[in-house]
């Protein structure tokens, strides 16, 4: 009778998993950032409890999983409205090799050594650091690398732009990332300037803005 009970018990949890996860989004499935971890080993411990033990009441422990499933889905809404909570629930990304060069200081910052770095850009088959453009270490851990290319002159500068939309953006939910502007050797005039050649008058209508390879800008607006 016991082992009936733990057979049926296994076979409920494991669809009730699949409906959590389901329901926490795609990004649980994906690669997991320190409180996606976390989360998914309480509720897997839970589950593993309320199998291996018949005599406790499996709601006793579905409790649990349940309030863990809220607190996931309650920090995802706000991380959605607020890009603080984002940086404080999944962390920030940090860039480790900036135009060939690396920043020793932020891997000092995030206990990341050269043998990760190293086998990270392995694995992302660059042979030599003078190659990379930048080396952005994401919330997740990975090593995200993008090569140098072709640069676009503006001017006196030269500015690459190749690849910059996913590195640099420019307005991030209506704010106007400054320290990424001076990157680009740009300043917030100059982007509300050209935001209002564009017909875009109120940054904070604007979730996204970038600067594509050729200079121009890309804008995305909240949606009504």
């Amino acid at each position: 009778m016991e082992y009936y009970t733990i057979v049926l018990r296994t076979i409920f949890v494991y669809f009730i998993l699949i409906g959590v996860f389901r329901l926490m989004g795609k990004r649980e499935i994906g690669k997991l950032s320190v409180l996606d971890f976390v989360v998914s080993i309480m509720i897997a411990e839970l589950a593993v409890i309320s199998i291996e033990d018949p005599k406790v009441p499996m709601l006793k422990h579905l409790i649990g999983i349940f309030v863990l499933f809220l607190i996931q889905i309650f920090l995802a809404f706000l991380s959605l409205k607020s890009k603080k909570v984002r940086e404080i629930v999944d962390g920030k990304p940090s860039i480790i090799i900036e135009n060939g060069h690396i920043n020793e200081s932020e891997m000092k910052k995030q206990r990341y050594n050269f043998d990760d770095l190293l086998t990270q850009l392995r694995e992302n088959n660059v042979r030599n650091v003078t190659d990379v453009e930048f080396g952005i270490l994401e919330s997740t851990g990975k090593l995200s690398v993008i090569i140098k290319e072709d640069s676009v002159k503006t001017g006196d500068s030269e500015i690459t732009y190749s690849n910059l939309p996913l590195v640099f953006p420019v307005i991030l939910d209506g704010k106007i990332q400054e320290d990424h502007l001076k990157k680009l050797d740009k300043t917030s005039l100059w982007l509300r300037q050209e935001l209002r050649k564009m017909g875009f008058r109120d940054t904070k209508k604007i979730t996204l803005c970038t600067i594509n390879k050729n200079g121009t800008l890309y804008v995305d607006q909240k949606d009504e």
